[in-house]
């Protein structure tokens, strides 16, 4: 018999199939006995009816407990009223293996107890719901853009230099050639792609050595970085707009039970449509003086002020034209006001903050020679990316986008801790 998956099961009602998975809950009624199967496509109901099993297959039942193994024989029914709506009356039950007493139950659990068990976490309803929307958000990262002609352009993880400062660097010994650092961003090879393709995207983990402890903040976490040849700030804008609205829609259209599993509003999410509200920094920080916010002009924003600045908008806001003397040294400067960077932020609607972060860089040779010099960064490092201003420098843009960050509003977590298999964070490197 061919091996099915309970994903599988509304193209196969009326037929005899074998799943195989693991027992998520059970229950009795006489001479009728129900084991709800999960395979990690769904979940199944299985019944077994006493006057038509033997008694041994009839007595697995006593012999299953939670999260036990096992693989089941019968047809396929409809049922509304069945876990997912499909169910099997068995004509066999093998038990694979006997699980011991699992630790998690039903009742409420501490968030540092789950931590610890995050290998057994991960087979929860919710955690699996959100592992789902996970897994789509990436896959429609990786659809837009190759859909629109982006090269996939892989950066290294180890580095020989900071891209946005050294104190947040994880540093290691590299063999003979001294120090190296795990990588912050891909962004700097991302500009090399650029030049050569047109338009790519570096998409993989990045690290933050920040000993931050906030809800917003991983020390490893996933990151796509479009960069594109000949956009300016307003082209970039434009990109990550439509970009960002891809992956909700693609969402609402492909996890609707997901998102009724983890109780997201999704009227929150169906409202993030483009064209997204644009105000400059100088706006932004407007809006905290009309709400009686401490804040000194020229600092970056922190957390409750993004919260502030964007609770007013129904669908995420770019935030634009920030100081330069906060952003990189890699980002280009206002022509008509050299105090402002060419920078621009998206700040997730319902206080989760920044989500995406860019700019268009600096393509002029010398400014940018003067700007590693500023920063007191190793030219020698920066040679190689001073070479794509002596050869054929365009203007050109990029942004980044935290997949985490985005999962979390997207999902509506609190915590990022739960929208990656395995979380990092300073206080947490197990399991």
């Amino acid at each position: 018999m061919t091996k099915t998956y309970i994903s599988d099961l509304s193209k196969l009602v009326g037929q005899e199939v074998e799943l195989q998975g693991w027992l998520y809950n059970k229950r009795s009624s006489g001479k009728i006995r129900f084991l709800i199967l999960r395979d990690g496509t769904g979940i199944a109901q299985c019944v077994l009816v006493k006057n038509n099993l033997s008694e041994e297959v009839f007595n697995t039942f006593d012999a299953l407990t939670q999260e036990s193994s096992f693989k089941v024989k019968g047809v396929v029914k409809q049922s509304d009223k069945a876990p997912g709506g499909f169910e099997l009356e068995l004509s066999d039950c093998t038990i694979i293996s006997v699980a011991q007493e699992y630790p998690i139950t039903p009742k409420e659990h501490g968030v540092e107890f789950l931590a610890d068990r995050r290998h057994l976490w991960v087979r929860s309803s919710r955690q699996h719901a959100i592992l789902r929307i996970r897994h789509t958000i990436i896959h429609a990262i990786r659809e837009y853009f190759d859909s629109r002609g982006f090269i996939l352009f892989d950066a290294p993880i180890f580095t020989p230099a900071a891209c946005e400062g050294t104190s947040t660097l994880f540093e290691t010994d590299y063999f003979e050639l001294g120090k190296a650092y795990l990588t912050q961003s891909g962004q700097l090879y991302g500009e090399a792609g650029a030049m050569a393709f047109g338009k790519v995207y570096v998409f993989g983990p990045t690290f933050r050595a920040e000993k931050s402890k906030t809800r917003r903040h991983l020390t490893e976490f996933w990151m796509v970085e479009p960069e594109v040849a000949f956009n300016d700030l307003n082209d970039n804008m434009d990109l990550a707009e439509d970009f960002l609205e891809f992956i909700v829609q693609s969402v609402l259209k492909n996890n609707m039970e997901d998102l009724k599993t983890i109780e997201r509003n999704i009227s929150k999410l169906e409202n993030v449509k483009k064209p997204f509200p644009r105000i400059s920094y100088h706006e932004a920080t407007e809006i905290l003086k009309r709400k009686g916010i401490p804040f000194d002009y020229g600092n970056d924003f922190g957390a409750p002020d993004e919260t502030a600045i964007s609770e007013d908008y129904d669908r995420p806001l770019i935030v634009h034209r920030y100081p330069s003397a906060v952003k990189a040294f890699y980002m280009k400067r206002d022509p008509q006001d050299e105090t402002k960077a060419l920078a621009m932020d998206i700040l997730a609607p319902e206080g989760y903050g920044e989500i995406v972060g860019g700019s268009q860089r600096e393509d002029d040779y010398d400014v940018l020679l003067a700007r590693i010099k500023e920063h007191e960064l190793p030219q020698e490092a920066f040679d190689w990316y001073l070479d794509l201003r002596r050869y054929g420098s365009v203007p050109h843009s990029g942004f980044g986008l935290g997949v985490e960050r985005t999962v979390a509003w997207i999902c509506g977590i609190e915590h990022v801790r739960e929208t990656i298999p395995f979380a990092r964070m300073i206080y947490r490197i197990t399991p």
